[in-house]
């Protein structure tokens, strides 16, 4: 199969590191497209083991640049997408991603994400907690006992068939954040698998702050206002946050304990940021580009998403 690679930049410091880690791969990678939003445009000489697409940093859309990228992979069977700061751990870390469509009902795989070597307790429990030691592929069939976690994966490392991709409309036009779970619930709803690979691996985390909290949440919330199909379908986030909040106070109390009071105060960020989020038609234009992290989506664009917030036609 024909295998692309995909990679969103906006920060150039990731730029060497990330050639580093795909050139170590061991499986052949036909084509890797660099989706260039950095403030200073990268060079054709920086990038020598693909091509460059430029994108306005103004216009970025976690799900609308995803879709335009389509169109520039060729005849790719296989995409896989990786965040410029995902850096694959291991050389057989995107084969053994891409082993898991040896299994033809599955439409999408996503890898194992491992804190940083540098972070802290509270920047490593997201990813102990959301990315476990062992693999397991989802069905719709899971959706009783999962919920809103069967469709859970992340774009910062997954990879699609493109067949599947395109039977279910491909990447939203408009979409604030959490594309990846968009697509992984229309590709359940229609039948197809979810696969996720422990084996396939990749550093990723993020050291937030307070407001980044509420923020990144927030954007959450709007993706969920936006898309109310998902919660119909799938059951809202609640008890998935009060299992993560058992599992974090928990794993502070091992090998931080006073690091619980921050971790208490951050889990009432996310929550209040999601709250308000889920309430964002009510606020002005103005306040919920003080709220979000994802600036350029709050544009003179049309303020709705490639489903409009309505059920799939399956």
């Amino acid at each position: 199969m024909v295998i692309t690679v995909c990679i969103p930049l906006c920060d150039r410091k990731y730029l060497k590191p990330m050639q580093d880690a795909l050139q170590a791969q061991k499986v052949p990678l036909h084509d890797i497209l660099l989706l260039d939003s950095a403030a200073d445009p990268v060079r054709a000489d920086e990038w020598p083991c693909g091509r460059i697409r430029r994108i306005h940093p103004g216009t970025f859309d976690h799900g609308g640049t995803r879709r335009q990228a389509l169109r520039f992979l060729g005849d790719a069977d296989l995409i896989v997408f990786l965040t410029q700061d995902a850096l694959p751990t291991e050389s057989d870390s995107i084969g053994n991603l891409i082993a898991e469509f040896a299994n033809p009902s599955v439409g999408v795989a996503f890898g194992r994400q491992l804190p940083r070597p540098e972070a802290s307790p509270m920047e490593a429990h997201p990813r102990l907690f959301n990315y476990p030691a062992y693999s397991r592929v989802k069905s719709s069939a899971d959706i009783p006992r999962l919920g809103i976690k069967t469709a859970f994966i992340s774009n910062s490392f997954a990879a699609y068939r493109r067949t599947a991709l395109e039977a279910i409309g491909g990447f939203p036009a408009r979409c604030i954040v959490s594309e990846d779970t968009f697509i992984a619930a229309r590709l359940l709803l229609a039948g197809w698998e979810v696969s996720y690979c422990a084996e396939a691996k990749v550093h990723h985390s993020h050291p937030y702050g307070y407001g980044q909290e509420f923020k990144r949440y927030f954007d959450v919330g709007v993706f969920h206002a936006r898309e109310p199909w998902v919660r119909r379908e799938f059951g809202g986030a609640e008890g998935e946050g009060s299992r993560y909040l058992k599992s974090e106070m928990q794993y502070l109390g091992r090998v931080a304990p006073h690091l619980i009071p921050s971790a208490l105060v951050r889990n009432g960020l996310r929550y209040l940021g999601f709250r308000v989020g889920l309430g964002e038609r009510w606020l002005p234009l103005a306040i919920k580009r003080q709220l979000t992290m994802q600036k350029a989506f709050w544009s003179a664009k049309p303020e709705v998403s490639g489903a409009q917030g309505t059920s799939p036609a399956l």
